[in-house]
C-alpha cells in the first residue's frame, strides 16, 4: 500500500496496477440564501473530473468531458459525467489500467476544473480529490487531496502518474489556477504547466 501526500514527491507505484482518482463536492448557493439559494442548491454545481494523457510534453487524449474512454483499449475510463455534485462518494472517478496503457504515454495528468460557464469552485463545498489503489478488485484510499477554500481559481491540478523505465509513479500536485471557461485548450495548457 501507498499513502501520499503533496510533501512526499513521487510514490512509486510498484504493485499497483489499477488507479482511480474520484472527485466528490456538495453544491452551495454561495452567499444566496433563502429562496434563491435553494433553487441554486438543487440545481447543482458541474465541476470536472478529466484525465490528461501525455506524449512527452503534448497532450494525446482527455478522458472526461464527453470521452469516456479516449484510449479505445479500457486502460484509461472515465466514469460519466455528474453535473450536480449531488448524491453521496465521489461524483467523478478515472480508473487507470496501467499494463494496458500505451508504450507511447508517457504520464497521465489528473484535473478538475468548474469548466462550463456560470461553473466554479466557490459555487461548491467540500471538494476532496480521492486516490485509490484498485488493484484486485477492491479499492483502498492512499489519498485524500483538499483544494484550499481560499482560492478564487477555477482549476486543480490534482496528481500526475509518470512512466519511468516501464514502472509508475504517482504524484499529489494539488496546484490551483485559472482556466478559461469551456476553452479545451487552456484546459490542456493548464494540465501541461509546469509551476
Amino acid at each position: 500500500m501507498i499513502t501520499l501526500t503533496k510533501e512526499d514527491g513521487p510514490a512509486d507505484l510498484d504493485g499497483v496496477t489499477h488507479l482511480s482518482i474520484g472527485v466528490s463536492w456538495d453544491p452551495t448557493a454561495g452567499s444566496s440564501g433563502g429562496l434563491m439559494g435553494k433553487l441554486r442548491r438543487n440545481a447543482g454545481t458541474d465541476l470536472d473530473l478529466i484525465a490528461i494523457a501525455l506524449q512527452g510534453a503534448d497532450p494525446v487524449r482527455l478522458a472526461g468531458l464527453d470521452s469516456l474512454d479516449p484510449l479505445g483499449n479500457g486502460s484509461l475510463v472515465h466514469s460519466g459525467d455528474n453535473q450536480t455534485g449531488r448524491g453521496d462518494g465521489d461524483d467523478e472517478t478515472v480508473t487507470v489500467e496501467f499494463a494496458r496503457v500505451p508504450a507511447n504515454i508517457t504520464s497521465i495528468v489528473f484535473v478538475a476544473a468548474a469548466y462550463k460557464k456560470s461553473s466554479s469552485f466557490q459555487k461548491a463545498r467540500n471538494i476532496s480529490f480521492k486516490v485509490y489503489d484498485a488493484t484486485g478488485g477492491s479499492s483502498q484510499q492512499v489519498a485524500d487531496i483538499w483544494p484550499s477554500l481560499l482560492t478564487n481559481d477555477n482549476g486543480c491540478r490534482v496528481a500526475k502518474a509518470v512512466r519511468v523505465n516501464g514502472s509508475w509513479k504517482l504524484e499529489v500536485l494539488n496546484e490551483t489556477g485559472k482556466i478559461k471557461q469551456g476553452d479545451e485548450r487552456a484546459l490542456m495548457r493548464f494540465a501541461v504547466s509546469n509551476r
